[in-house]
């Protein structure tokens, strides 16, 4: 299992929801890029636990990909 930092790359409002640039989860997964794989679940719950953000209400149901930038830290 791989550990991955999440980070907004630039800020985002869409839905009610506002991503700004730097916002940042950390994330395990066995995924190699846990914001696109399994629909992002992992990657949404770490917004929800840590922003109390829903995700999965911004941009139609899936996280915004293309403002997230995804790091492998361990």
């Amino acid at each position: 299992m791989a550990l991955f930092l999440i980070t907004v790359k630039s800020n985002h409002y869409s839905n009610g929801i506002k991503l700004e640039k730097g916002m940042s989860v950390e994330v395990s997964s066995n995924y190699s890029n846990p914001a696109t794989t399994n629909g992002g679940h992992e990657v949404q719950d770490a917004f929800m636990r840590k922003y109390g953000l829903d995700l999965k209400k911004n941009g139609g149901g899936s996280i915004p990909t293309g403002y997230l930038e995804v790091k492998k830290i361990n």
